[in-house]
């Protein structure tokens, strides 16, 4: 997730890199392990297995509060202008909009944690699915989800267009690809549609669990996958990047 390499493949760069901070790393770790908990929560209520609300509250919470910072901050203040400004569009406004959901799933399982936790019977004496209670109440905001499904699918087609992603000679291991920028274009993008794919198939599968007479689809074993796959991608890359980008800030000093 460096720079761009048509911006930043000068033989002797140098960046100014007091003025322009680059946080993505962290944003990728926190993204690849929100997705990651996100897919176990849903397996371990999907199984009915017995879960601890308020640990997934708090996880939810501390990767929330990461990605809304972030992901404001740079929304808002567009750090990578002088070098990838598109990267404020792509990291940031994604990173603020997934830390929102995080942060809003973190306070409905701390308030209303109990309502998946506790066996409870409905006016039949049937026992209540946590699956169909949380699907219900997810409802209305998957439609935004679905939103910023299709806004990763549009930034997939322009990373491939245009080839963006791609890291310059500078930085180690990445920089390798500096002369074949559509490989990481491809790699970037094709992660960031399958993120997308989860988004948008997000709200028929919830509308599939919210149905009584349904409570199945095999669009959740799907979106599971798609998600699985992209989180553990993501959050592998981030750290790397860890490495990548400091070698990157000291080559470019």
């Amino acid at each position: 997730m460096a720079p761009h390499a048509v911006v930043l493949s000068a033989a002797q760069l140098k960046v100014p890199w007091a003025q322009t901070p680059m946080y993505n790393t962290l944003m990728s770790v926190a993204a690849g392990i929100g997705l990651l908990l996100l897919v176990a929560l849903g397996r371990e209520l999907y199984l009915r297995r017995p879960i601890l609300a308020e640990g997934w509250a708090a996880a939810f919470g501390v990767l929330g509060l990461l990605l809304t910072i972030t992901g404001a901050h740079m929304s808002l203040t567009w750090p990578l202008s002088s070098i990838a400004p598109f990267d404020n569009i792509i990291f940031g406004e994604t990173s603020l909009a997934f830390g929102v959901l995080l942060l809003a799933s973190a306070v409905y399982l701390w308030r209303r944690g109990h309502l998946i936790t506790e066996v409870t019977t409905d006016a039949q004496g049937r026992v209540a699915n946590p699956v169909r209670t949380i699907a219900r109440a997810a409802w209305p905001i998957s439609i935004f989800v679905a939103g910023i499904g299709l806004g990763l699918f549009g930034i997939a087609a322009a990373g491939v267009r245009y080839q963006l992603f791609a890291a310059p000679p500078q930085e180690p291991i990445s920089g390798a690809f500096a002369d074949y920028p559509i490989v990481e274009a491809i790699f970037m993008s094709g992660l960031i549609a399958l993120v997308g794919l989860g988004a948008v198939l997000f709200p028929f599968a919830v509308r599939a669990l919210a149905t009584p007479d349904r409570g199945r689809t095999v669009l959740v074993p799907v979106i599971g996958w798609v998600w699985g796959i992209a989180g553990v991608v993501l959050g592998l890359f981030g750290a790397l990047n860890y490495f990548t980008h400091i070698g990157l800030i000291i080559n470019t000093m």
